[in-house]
């Protein structure tokens, strides 16, 4: 199965929900829970923020020894959401993650504010924590090496890009006769298709 190249349809459509959301006051509407699994099939979730959108996929940011990390190594497919109560729309995405490149990853660090650029390494996220006086320690500790110094990105924290093989929108309407649209890659080519609510 050749890999799925997102259409400009379904790029441009889901800009114009995402807009919508913004400009309704959503609160966070690059928010979307990311669902993983490991290879005996647990599935996890939790929400990340999406920080870009291209023919190849939906872009988002992590340490890669986290738990989705972990998962997305052991089995590289995910699922999403995007729920945006404000529009009463939703955007769900199915398909395989393929990590950014090395440059992508710099490229986004850079332009992260300086605490989020500490905590990156000073959180060793998802392992246990002792407790919270750990954490800060480990936060000054890094703040300490890189005083005066731009921080550089952790080898352990990169990106990811989900490449949808399907599309799902959906635009609630009274009464649960809701609107449903699913694109789905198909023998090299995007098929469109109305499902029931």
């Amino acid at each position: 199965m050749t890999d799925a190249i997102l259409s400009q349809t379904i790029i441009d459509r889901f800009n114009a929900a995402l807009d919508a959301a913004r400009e309704a006051g959503e609160p966070e509407p690059t928010a979307m829970v990311l669902a993983t699994s490991d290879c005996q099939g647990r599935v996890t979730t939790r929400t990340v923020l999406l920080k870009g959108l291209d023919r190849h996929g939906f872009v988002f940011f992590t340490n890669t020894g986290s738990r989705k990390g972990r998962q997305i190594d052991e089995c590289p497919r995910a699922a999403a959401t995007f729920l945006w109560k404000s529009t009463y729309c939703q955007v769900q995405l199915v398909g395989a993650v393929r990590p950014v490149t090395a440059e992508e990853a710099d490229a986004y660090f850079a332009t992260r504010d300086r605490g989020s650029q500490i905590g990156a390494w000073a959180s060793l996220q998802s392992r246990t924590l002792d407790s919270r006086d750990t954490l800060e320690a480990r936060v000054a500790e890094f703040e300490e090496r890189y005083s005066g110094k731009d921080v550089p990105r952790p080898p352990h924290w990169s990106g990811y890009r989900l490449q949808p093989d399907s599309v799902e929108f959906w635009h609630g309407r009274e009464f649960r006769l809701h609107d449903r649209t699913e694109y789905r890659w198909t023998d090299g080519n995007w098929a469109q298709r109305k499902l029931y609510p």
